[in-house]
């Protein structure tokens, strides 16, 4: 059962300040959680706090890169002083390095800097988070969610190194699951085509490709991933090593 009021509840949100994890720290704070938005852009970061502040939300900033390994201890550390513990972790943040779809077929076009960019944030990312994340969250049995893609399925993504990192992070979501059995529920969420500015910078062609292998014919909203995020974490008690394909029935 999805618990209604989460006012005992402390969540860190990692690359929160905009799209799915903006959305996913809103839901939250207006279930009562206290959360602890993480990013690495301080101004984005700043409106986000402030936004959720003004309607009524306990907030925190956790500024930081997850792709930075110097960082990431202290980034979680940070948040459970703010928030007085932590209760369930997003790892939501991501990169793709390009503002073009790059095809499969062009080998040169994913260079050595960009592998190493996306894997360091997209997968290795949440690895680091959720280590330094495990006392407190073994503490509260509490609950992991990882935002990973339907690209890790083999449908299009902006490259195939992001494709690689979200395929990695679905079988990583399956073993951090096992690792921190029984305290910790471990799942994740592959979203398909969702309308944030970071896949309107596709142009629309790529958004009528997307919607066309769609059952429901629409993209999604940073909403429709929100909800099954705090569904996840909040509800879902029997259910840890899994990630839900929230994707409108792409076919």
């Amino acid at each position: 059962m999805l618990a209604a009021d989460l006012s005992p509840c402390a969540v860190l949100v990692t690359g929160g300040a905009s799209g799915i994890g903006l959305s996913t720290a809103r839901l939250f704070a207006r279930m009562g959680a206290r959360v602890g938005i993480n990013d690495v852009r301080e101004d984005a970061l700043a409106h986000a706090v402030a936004e959720i502040r003004d309607s009524g939300g306990k907030a925190f900033a956790v500024a930081g890169s997850v792709g930075d390994a110097k960082l990431a201890d202290g980034i979680v550390k940070d948040a459970a002083a703010q928030l007085g513990g932590l209760s369930y972790l997003v790892n939501n943040a991501g990169v793709s390095r390009t503002d073009t779809p790059i095809p499969p077929s062009d080998l040169a076009g994913v260079s050595e800097d960009m592998w190493s960019d996306i894997l360091s944030v997209n997968l290795i990312g949440p690895f680091r988070i959720t280590r330094a994340a495990a006392i407190h969250l073994r503490k509260s049995r509490g609950a992991v969610v990882n935002v990973a893609s339907t690209a890790a399925y083999g449908y299009p993504g902006s490259s195939l190194a992001y494709a690689a990192s979200k395929a990695g992070l679905v079988n990583l979501t399956r073993n951090l699951a096992r690792a921190l059995a029984p305290e910790v529920r471990v799942n994740g969420v592959a979203p398909g085509l969702i309308r944030t500015p970071w896949t309107a910078r596709f142009g629309p062609q790529w958004e009528e490709r997307s919607v066309g292998l769609t059952m429901l014919g629409r993209a999604g909203s940073p909403e429709d991933i929100a909800e099954v995020i705090v569904f996840l974490c909040a509800g879902a008690g029997y259910m840890t090593g899994e990630t839900l394909r929230v994707d409108g029935g792409m076919g």
